[in-house]
């Protein structure tokens, strides 16, 4: 029986969190960072907005404040974001209890056989629909037949979005992606493969 795998990928979660929260933010780029006083002082999460004026997660607040001066800082609630992300997770589960987290905002679903609820493409448009509408918040869904591919297709469009990898057509839509696209293949790794003439996921897999 052919796999199909959903990848659920919660759009700019902690900083979708405090605009639901807080409204009133909405209409502002928005980052969620470390404290300063404490030395923690990092763009943890950004919304579209801020990412539109070049700022990224990981920099430092004062970075990110040079490029956006009207950004509006707010602190991490975590224990919100926990709320959120098992709500989620409950949404999940009413169509699978094969569910694996990959960090708070981030779940695979295994939804192989479960033809009862739809297909794999379908199960996914009720998952973003139920999201938006139970949670205020949208998430991007990858759907194929491995994790791998599941979790690329999450990331194709954003946000609030399903995207379909299949067997016909995954090598049209994976190969030409930069090697750096893949699960794991951070900087260092990157780098590596460059040097070997590696830059896309189509010629790592000819190798």
């Amino acid at each position: 029986m052919e796999r199909t795998i959903l990848h659920c990928d919660m759009n700019n979660f902690y900083a979708s969190v405090e605009c639901f929260l807080n409204p009133d933010l909405k209409p502002y780029p928005v980052a969620v960072c470390g404290s300063v006083e404490e030395r923690h002082g990092i763009v943890l999460a950004k919304n579209y907005k801020a990412k539109a004026c070049g700022v990224t997660t990981g920099e430092a607040v004062w970075q990110a404040q040079q490029k956006c001066r009207d950004l509006v800082i707010v602190p991490p609630h975590y224990e919100e974001y926990m709320k959120f992300s098992k709500a989620a997770r409950k949404i999940y589960e009413d169509y699978t209890d094969q569910v694996e987290a990959f960090g708070m905002d981030e779940c695979w679903l295994d939804m192989t056989g479960s033809g009862a609820y739809g297909t794999g493409e379908e199960i996914a448009q009720k998952i973003r629909t139920a999201c938006r509408e139970e949670l205020g918040l949208t998430v991007s869904i990858g759907v194929s037949f491995n994790k791998i591919f599941a979790k690329l297709g999450s990331d194709l469009k954003k946000p609030d979005a399903v995207t379909s990898i299949t067997r016909d057509d995954f090598r049209e839509k994976v190969w030409p992606l930069a090697a750096s696209e893949l699960i794991y293949v951070g900087r260092a790794t990157e780098a590596k493969l460059a040097r070997h003439g590696v830059k896309t996921i189509g010629e790592l897999a000819a190798i």
